[in-house]
This record gives structure tokens, sequence and C-alpha cells, in this order.
């Protein structure tokens, strides 16, 4: 990765998408010298105005945010099925591109963006970030450290009631492309890749145990919406060395106590945070004793949603070398695969092989950044 270098002037963004997510971003822009949000663009043009004037950027339409000259990069928050169209748009025009999860609707679309980018020598990369975080990282780097041996296997759980029990309009959510594994998958898959590197093959099974929900908050409360994918995942992942992971997605659950992620390994077992968060306790239990603490060693002090592009920055990516940093296309686009992957192996009963693969992304010493 290398060190660090100075920037001679900030990162200048353009934001497409100024929903409800990217207020999480502009607290990081605003919070960090080495970024500028410098264009703001939405189909609300209200909403567009707004943030530019609390921000100090200009309202665009989506075209004219492309054309500008002080714009460095495209920060692509919109919705998922226009991931694609908007990144491919900002690379056409000359700009970087970094896309809120997943990478794309579908592998296809997220193959052509990468094939588009790396064809013209554009930064393309995309979230989650939250594996550069202190709690994954410390992770990883007690994994390297060898504290439990060798990696043997793997859990990752999320069991949820549904997003209807909070979200106002949560229809997207049980609809293809939705789903509690296209939705919070990336998290946890990221953060897998990100320990025990890439996949290689999936086995999936899926269900979906209520064919409509009903909506329990807003104004829209009691109205019953329809469920069109799975609203349960469970699958298998056999990473590249052999590690197996086992992946629980599900919103047909209440409740677990189970560890967001856990690895076991030959001489112990590493609990680690929840990948949706930057930060948390990591604990430690060796030779079948209790578990413990595992002191924060790595990792942004400080990460928040964006620290994914301020990384690509700092590591350089858009001085000429696209391809430093952590946060690249090819990890978003290779977890969107195994996602699909899982997703077909249940529709037909088989083991289903990746075509795509990355290196695992480089660790992160610890940064008070």
């Amino acid at each position: 990765m290398g060190e660090p270098v100075s920037r001679v002037r900030p990162l200048r963004i353009g934001m497409v998408g100024a929903g409800t997510i990217s207020g999480q971003y502009l607290q990081t822009v605003a919070r960090l010298e080495d970024l500028q949000l410098t264009a703001v663009a939405d189909l609300d043009a209200a909403r567009a105005e707004a943030v530019a004037a609390e921000h100090g950027a200009a309202a665009e339409e989506v075209d004219g945010l492309m054309g500008r000259g002080d714009v460095d990069v495209v920060l692509n928050l919109t919705v998922p099925q226009s991931h694609a169209e908007v990144s491919s748009a900002a690379i056409a025009a000359g700009k970087g591109v970094y896309t809120e999860k997943p990478f794309a609707a579908d592998v296809a679309a997220g193959r052509e963006v990468l094939a588009q980018g790396r064809g013209s020598g554009a930064v393309v990369g995309g979230a989650p970030d939250t594996v550069l975080g202190t709690g994954v990282q410390t992770a990883r780097a007690a994994l390297d450290a060898g504290v439990i041996g060798t990696p043997t296997s793997a859990t990752a759980t999320l069991i949820l009631p549904g997003h209807e029990s909070w979200h106002p309009h949560p229809d997207f959510y049980y609809q293809p492309g939705g789903g509690p594994l296209m939705d919070m998958g990336p998290y946890y898959l990221t953060a897998l890749v990100t320990l025990l590197g890439p996949v290689r093959e999936v086995v999936g099974a899926a269900s979906a145990l209520r064919d409509e929900r009903v909506i329990g908050s807003g104004p829209r409360a009691g109205e019953r919406i329809p469920v069109a994918t799975p609203s349960h995942v469970t699958g298998a992942l056999v990473h590249a060395d052999g590690v197996i992971s086992t992946v629980v997605m599900s919103f047909d659950g209440a409740a677990t106590r189970a560890a967001p992620i856990e690895v076991q390994g030959t001489e112990g077992a590493l609990s680690v945070p929840d990948p949706n968060r930057f930060s948390g306790r990591v604990a430690l239990s060796r030779d079948g004793g209790g578990w413990h603490e595992v002191p924060v060693s790595a990792g942004y002090r400080h990460a928040a949603r964006g620290y994914g592009l301020a990384d690509l920055h700092w590591a350089g990516a858009f001085d000429g070398d696209p391809l430093r940093g952590r946060a690249q296309g090819e990890l978003g686009l290779h977890v969107l695969e195994v996602m699909e992957g899982l997703l077909a192996s249940a529709e037909s009963r088989r083991a289903v092989g990746m075509d795509t693969t990355v290196e695992r992304p480089a660790p992160v010493p610890m940064d008070h950044r």
C-alpha cells in the first residue's frame, strides 16, 4: 500500500444522491481536510440545493455535475439499480467513482463498470468501508499474528425480524435486489474476505416463509406489502485457502445471541464485532478457556462512512496509480458475485464456482485519523 503521502489539495467530490445515507458521508467529508465537497445532484432538486447550501457546494443536475472541472471523483449514493449507470457516466466523463454498496445491481453490470474504469485508468472503488475501522482490523491483526493458530472455519450471523418493523417504506427490502443478503450481506462478506481471503465456491439455500409483510410504522402502518425475494439465506463459502465460512442472513427471526462473526482456528477462536460498524469488542478464547477482550491494535481510529474514499486518496490512487488503496472495485465485484452465487445455488441446488477473485486487502496499521 505504501505510506500515506501529503496531498497538494483536497480530493474534490461530486455527490450524486442526497438521501439518508449521505448525511454520514457528509460528516466525514466535513471533518477530513483532505476531502472537499464541490457539487451535489439529486433527483429531488430542492434536496440537492439544500444540501449544497449547507456544505458550501454547488447544486447541479447529474449531467452538469459530471462536466464540472472541480470534481475529481463522483460519490455514487444512488439506489442500487442506478449504481452502474451513474458509475459508467462518471468514468466516461473522466472522473473517478466511489459507489455505495452493492457495487452494482448485478454482476454483469458490475463487470462492465470495472472494465470501463480499468480501461480508462479511472479510480473505481466502493463501500462498505466499515472493515477499515478498529473492529475488523484488530481482529485481522490478531489472525495475522497467529493467536488462534491456523484458521479452519468461520460463521457470520445476522437474524432480524425485518425492516418493516421500523422503516416507513420497506418495499425495496422484499423485492429482487433486496432481502437480508443483498442488503446486509456486503458488510459481513467484505469482512470475511478481509479476514480470510477470497471465495472460490459457494453452496446456498434460501426461503421466504411469508409472502407478504405488514408495515409497522409511519403513514402506511398496517399496509401489506408483497415479498418477492428470499427473506432467509444460508450457505457455505469455500475460501481460496480451504477455510469454510457458514453464513446466515435472515429477516425471518426475532433475535440471536450469536457473534456477528466468529473465526475458529487450531488453537483458539476469535469473536469479531458487528461488521456494519467501524469499531467494537474483539474477543479471544484459546485452548478451550474463557473469553477475554483483545486490545485495539489496528485500523482507522475515527473511521466513518467515506473512509474508503479517503483511504484511496491517502494511498495515492488519484495521483496516477488507481489500484492503490483498499476499497477497490474488484473487492466490491467479488462480494457481489458471492451473493449472486449463493442465491443461484439456492435455486439450482448445486455448488456455484466464482469467476472473480481478489487479493486480500492489505491490513490497516493503527491510524489515529
